[in-house]
């Protein structure tokens, strides 16, 4: 009879860490949906931004004043090709 005890009480002990872990499971699995609707978000607005900048870039081109030095053309290639690694890098991150 002991033994049968001991047998369900062992089986109870399991039980409880299945529970246990199934509750840590839970909050992982809720704490990384609201991470990923998070980077979802970022990622639609890095998206729009890229919109953005790129309307942007095809309005200075077709605009260009012919006053335009290659220093100031270059400065501005060169702050657009950051925020496009930048919008790059969140998207890698969405990815992961």
């Amino acid at each position: 009879m002991q033994a049968l005890l001991d047998h369900i009480n062992r089986i109870q002990d399991k039980l409880a860490e299945l529970q246990k872990q199934y509750s840590q499971a839970k909050k992982e699995q809720e704490r990384m949906q609201q991470t990923f609707q998070l980077l979802q978000e970022k990622d639609r607005l890095q998206q729009a931004r890229i919109e953005e900048l790129e309307r942007q870039l095809e309005v200075v081109r077709a605009t260009r004043p012919a006053s335009m030095s290659d220093a100031d053309r270059l400065a501005l290639e060169k702050r657009i090709n950051q925020y496009l690694k930048e919008i790059e890098q969140c998207i890698a991150l969405l990815n992961e």
